[in-house]
């Protein structure tokens, strides 16, 4: 469950800190999914059981499975965060991109962030 937002990073920002106003931090998977082409970007968490995404206010949706190109980043936020975009970059130079699927933004820790580009 998410929030949309347009892919600008100060729309970003807004959609993470009203993200995580809604739904506290700890023991929650955290990811992103960025379609640049339409420059679309939905901050996520996942779903549990008791959850009522429509209640929160939330948009509910399932990201897409499928083969991903994986870069793990690590460093501190907010400096991070700057990696992404360079990081989704570099991949996009390396893979022939599926881009009927959006790209993956995974926060693994507070510290570490996987950024995957779906590839056919």
């Amino acid at each position: 469950m998410g929030i949309r937002t347009t892919d600008d990073l100060h729309a970003i920002r807004s959609a993470w800190e009203r993200l995580e106003e809604i739904v506290p931090l700890r023991g929650r998977k955290f990811f992103a999914a960025v379609d640049t082409s339409a420059s679309d970007y939905l901050a996520c968490v996942q779903l549990r059981d008791d959850d009522d995404p429509a209640a929160l206010g939330l948009e509910a949706t399932t990201l897409p499975g499928g083969r991903y190109l994986r870069a793990r980043l690590h460093g501190e936020p907010p400096e991070l965060y700057d990696q992404i975009r360079p990081a989704f970059e570099a991949l996009v130079e390396q893979t022939d991109p599926d881009n009927s699927r959006p790209s993956i933004e995974f926060y693994r820790r507070r510290d570490e962030v996987d950024v995957l580009i779906p590839v056919a």
